[in-house]
């Protein structure tokens, strides 16, 4: 385990963090969740500096949400695919997006459309045992012994 993997302790917030916790991270998900799986399409989209996108989609490789392919060897180009725990964070992905629209939605905004109904998608997170929307009920933190 590494110094910083320690530093997270039983929180798993903090660690989910370690792995997905800057919004460069976070945008490169949502990029190649679009379709953008190239370096090139990712660095176009998000007008990142080439080694800060390395770094990212290194790390992001390294924590097992994303995959890297090689689809040319002359040159050699590589696409990045979600993995299952990539699309494990999309529903993240979607809830962030539903709280920026709400808190932050001066503007012209995109919207997520659901392809078989044809409209917007209105993400909730809930509570799988109850039903419940989380932040509706009271909640406590249950620390291990």
């Amino acid at each position: 385990m590494t110094a910083p993997e320690e530093n997270s302790g039983t929180c798993p917030v903090d660690r989910g963090l370690m792995r997905v916790g800057d919004r460069w991270s976070i945008l490169i998900l949502r990029d190649i969740d679009r379709g953008l799986t190239r370096y090139d399409q990712i660095r176009a989209s998000l007008g990142i500096a080439p080694n800060i996108l390395a770094r990212r989609l290194s790390a992001l490789v390294a924590a097992g949400l994303i995959e890297k392919r090689r689809y040319s060897a002359r040159p050699p180009r590589d696409e990045y695919l979600l993995t299952d725990a990539g699309r494990d964070f999309l529903p993240i992905l979607a809830a962030i997006g539903a709280w920026g629209r709400k808190h932050n939605g001066q503007g012209a905004l995109t919207r997520q459309i659901d392809v078989e109904t044809g409209k917007p998608i209105r993400p909730v997170v809930v509570d799988a045992n109850t039903g419940a929307p989380l932040g509706s009920r009271p909640l406590r933190f249950d620390y291990p012994e």
